[in-house]
């Protein structure tokens, strides 16, 4: 199993819409390391949930990967916020997953917080100039997430 973060901002999509949801297809990714990583992702690894631009910017909730990638079909629709007019449906150039609501933690980790941990500080997230939407989380890093936001 491995683990992830996955940046959203709240008004385009939250965790309280994917709680609403229940299950939504991760789309819209238009960086090649971002949709490597969602192309290594794999059923049932741990998506740390990132609320970014907004009031409180930090990791808010849990999701599990419930299907593997497939195309992103949103490139090809010109209609979409983000087409692709190079990606077809024959020769797709853009993936995603889809993820599931796990929980929404019960308060929000910010990224001050982060930053000032000794091990969080390291995590890609905390990086100055990092904007990737989809990071890859050590297994060390998302236990002393889950411990800092269960107690």
């Amino acid at each position: 199993m491995k683990y992830w973060l996955v940046k959203s901002e709240p008004d385009c999509f939250s965790i309280d819409k994917l709680k609403r949801e229940r299950t939504a297809s991760w789309d819209g990714v238009r960086n090649y390391q971002a949709r490597n990583f969602l192309m290594e992702m794999k059923k049932n690894d741990l998506v740390l949930f990132y609320h970014s631009n907004t009031k409180e910017i930090g990791i808010v909730g849990l999701a599990k990967v419930s299907k593997e990638f497939y195309p992103d079909h949103t490139a090809w629709d010109p209609k979409s916020e983000h087409p692709d007019p190079k990606s077809t449906p024959e020769k797709p150039r853009w993936f995603m997953p889809d993820i599931k609501f796990v929980k929404k933690y019960k308060r929000v980790l910010p990224l001050y917080e982060i930053k000032k941990d000794t091990l969080l500080g390291r995590m890609k997230i905390a990086q100055k100039g990092n904007r990737l939407s989809v990071t890859s989380v050590e297994k060390k890093e998302f236990d002393r997430i889950e411990k800092i936001l269960s107690t």
